[in-house]
């Protein structure tokens, strides 16, 4: 933890596990977990939160915290009362990368025997949609997991970067690939190359975050972006989700093709596909000016 430390400024007090809320008796206690505390939250108790929590180390990512997070992760997708999760670590930082006292004594041999951070991808294989709400530093693995979720709201002091270059390694666990996807080649490509770390702002205006909110209330603004996913179908959302994700995977022809295969299989789902679109375009009629023909949008 040295080596890390060493890339931050003194953090004087320590984190506060904030978000400690009671757990529904449907999902395992946060009393099971050392590094991490679980809820659920929403009227209707449809949102899965999941709050990273060792505020001693500032949040770092050792194994034991991957573990329980990916336990977490797979209860809340197993749970069919839960349509969304949110993310989130502390006030003072989200993650502030991998444990470098556990990395530190690795060799190319273990890593590549041993599929060293393979167990991180766990939540980019998590079919319900996943907010990630950052306050303080996401920095290395920190950035990365950000990355892996699929919207990322920002407190207004969160700060990110990719400093690995600085104890002389690189990301590990999607840092070059999504930065770059998300941000473009310039910045991603100084900001791996110098370890800079870039603000909420900029991190905003280079299309990573989505919005951006007080410190204080970034991980409610999640939480009700996630009750709004929630309420919608849970099996076309999980579509909905596929689709945009397969436009970083694909071509354009291929990707509008996986799309019109799976609008077309939203036509066959269980949920009142014919009531919805009656309702909406009701909707939508009182929002278009009666100048404009009934019907067009």
């Amino acid at each position: 933890m040295a080596a890390l430390r060493a890339l931050l400024p003194r953090v004087r007090a320590p984190l506060r596990p904030w978000l400690c809320c009671p757990v529904q008796r449907s999902f395992a206690s946060s009393a099971a977990f050392e590094y991490i505390i679980t809820a659920k939250k929403g009227k209707n108790s449809n949102v899965g939160l999941i709050q990273l929590n060792r505020p001693k180390a500032l949040n770092a990512l050792c194994n034991g915290l991957i573990a329980e997070l990916n336990q977490a992760l797979q209860a809340f997708e197993e749970d069919p009362a839960v349509g969304a999760v949110v993310l989130t670590g502390g006030e003072k930082a989200f993650a502030a990368g991998a444990d470098i006292k556990e990395m530190q004594s690795h060799t190319f041999q273990d890593c590549y025997s041993g599929g060293f951070l393979s167990h991180w991808d766990r939540l980019t294989r998590v079919k319900k949609p996943i907010i990630a709400a950052v306050n303080g530093y996401a920095l290395g693995g920190g950035c990365e997991l950000a990355m892996m979720c699929d919207i990322i709201y920002a407190g207004e002091k969160a700060q990110f970067g990719q400093p690995e270059i600085l104890i002389g390694t690189i990301p590990g666990a999607g840092g070059t690939q999504r930065l770059t996807r998300a941000v473009g080649k310039s910045l991603a490509m100084e900001m791996v190359l110098t370890g800079d770390r870039i603000s909420a702002q900029d991190a905003k205006q280079a299309g990573l975050v989505s919005k951006i909110f007080p410190v204080e209330t970034v991980v409610e603004e999640a939480i009700q972006c996630a009750e709004k996913i929630a309420s919608n179908s849970k099996i076309v959302t999980a579509m909905a989700k596929e689709s945009v994700n397969a436009a970083f995977e694909m071509t354009l022809a291929e990707g509008v093709k996986l799309e019109k295969k799976l609008f077309y299989s939203t036509f066959a789902t269980e949920d009142p596909l014919e009531e919805g679109m009656a309702t909406h375009s009701s909707i939508l009629a009182w929002r278009i000016p009666r100048t404009e023909e009934p019907g067009r949008l």
